[in-house]
């Protein structure tokens, strides 16, 4: 029997060390530490003699690369124009959100040759999945339902592809390491493996993780350090479109998004995300919509208000989709700046669809969606909003306006309210008082 050392390993960060203590230093969370014995032989160690020459860039070789096209342009939009042979990309979202489906469509219209590892599923069950997308694939998709990522490697270079999918990285083990699949060594050491694999072959490797109960990756935070992209797979499992964001990108911009609607047969593009986010709007009190942009691509957002007496001493403020701590401060604007009463209110508000707006366009838009819910009175139903607020009650510029309005035209919308047309918000807000 080989000898075994003690590490203890943090489940937050990955971070080992030789004792134990309450304590990470690393990322100073508490009772974090867990036991890991590791087997001496099985160590790894610098190798010894072998000599490395630094380069100029002039002396580093390029090839000329170019991007796999999945056939899915939603899926290619996110990560740049398509799929960077040698590119990790860690793929996460909720059980039962549509991850496997995506990639079961991915690999499905790729060109290229592409082997699918599953950890979860025995080849049956791959097939009986597949069967229900109505999707041809292509022979050169080839299927692997092994857990040992050292025998999914064997098999790969037995049969060499563009293309490698693990799913899930959780289910993944290496028989270097003597602990059980899922915990913090084997989806370290296991990633790692693949990373270097896709590195050195020039493969591009799509990694499915499963997510925590706070919405993050399950496993070691270095998971999402060593790896090229992490993309996101959002939406609520009771409706029917989901959303692909990139929360890194090396190879890409992390501004886009992708939007799919999940049906019985698979995940269906939406090409026109504005006009689904604002099929079921009804112009009510609190409605007001307003043009985001997410990358390259303008979208039509609606924002619901709502606004009720509060029964406690403390007014109450709640968010879905937008920033709280923002939202506090618009709010003391709109009472400060705009005479709007809201120190006895409670106020509720939501971004339809699922969305979180990041961007500072949507303040006046929060605004009057405050205020027409407040003053109990509908916003005209042609009319969005948009231009960052600032703490005096200006209306500040805001980048790609021609872009904004051009959405907006594009579908109706033909009355804009932003700081071209007023520089003060309670100009505005007088003018929504007005209309009562």
């Amino acid at each position: 029997m080989p000898k075994t050392q003690t590490y203890f390993v943090c489940s937050e960060c990955g971070a080992d060390y030789l004792r134990w203590s309450g304590k990470c230093e690393a990322c100073n969370q508490w009772n974090t530490l867990r036991e890991i014995k590791i087997a001496k032989d099985d160590e790894r160690s610098l190798s010894k003699g072998e000599v490395i020459v630094p380069k100029t860039l002039e002396e580093i070789s390029t090839n000329d690369y170019e991007r796999i096209a999945s056939g899915i342009s939603e899926f290619d939009r996110v990560l740049g124009g398509g799929i960077m042979p040698g590119e990790v990309v860690l793929l996460g979202g909720d059980p039962g959100i549509g991850k496997s489906t995506l990639l079961y469509q991915v690999v499905s219209a790729i060109s290229a040759q592409a082997i699918f590892a599953s950890g979860e599923e025995s080849l049956e069950q791959i097939k009986t999945r597949a069967s229900r997308i109505t999707a041809s694939f292509s022979p050169r998709l080839k299927f692997i339902a092994e857990i040992n990522v050292d025998s999914i490697l064997t098999a790969f270079e037995s049969s060499p592809a563009k293309l490698l999918i693990i799913d899930s990285i959780q289910t993944m083990y290496s028989a270097d390491f003597p602990s059980s699949p899922g915990s913090i060594v084997q989806v370290r050491e296991c990633a790692m493996k693949l990373q270097q694999f896709a590195k050195s072959k020039g493969v591009a490797v799509i990694l499915v993780g499963h997510v925590t109960k706070e919405g993050n990756v399950a496993g070691p935070r270095m998971l999402e350090h060593l790896v090229d992209a992490v993309l996101y797979l959002e939406g609520d499992r009771f409706q029917s479109h989901r959303i692909l964001r990139a929360v890194k990108n090396r190879f890409g911009s992390t501004n886009e998004i992708g939007v799919f609607e999940m049906t019985g047969e698979g995940m269906k593009e939406v090409t026109n995300p504005s006009a689904l986010f604002l099929s079921e709007r009804v112009n009510s009190p609190g409605s007001a919509v307003v043009p985001i942009v997410t990358g390259t691509r303008p979208l039509l957002i609606e924002i619901q208000a709502l606004t009720s007496p509060t029964t406690f001493g403390f007014p109450k403020r709640q968010s879905v989709g937008f920033d709280l701590n923002r939202l506090n401060m618009l709010v003391a604007i709109l009472c400060k700046k705009a005479g709007l009463k809201l120190d006895a209110q409670d106020v509720y508000l939501n971004v339809v669809g699922g969305m979180k707006i990041q961007d500072p366009a949507a303040d006046l838009a929060v605004c009057l969606a405050v205020a027409s819910a407040y003053c109990d009175s509908a916003l005209p139903q042609n009319l969005v909003a948009f231009g960052e607020v600032g703490l005096s009650g200006e209306i500040r510029s805001v980048a790609q306006y021609e872009r904004r309005e051009m959405e907006a035209s594009r579908l109706g919308f033909d009355k804009i309210v932003s700081f071209k047309t007023s520089r003060m918000l309670h100009e505005i807000i007088n003018n929504l008082k007005g209309r009562e």
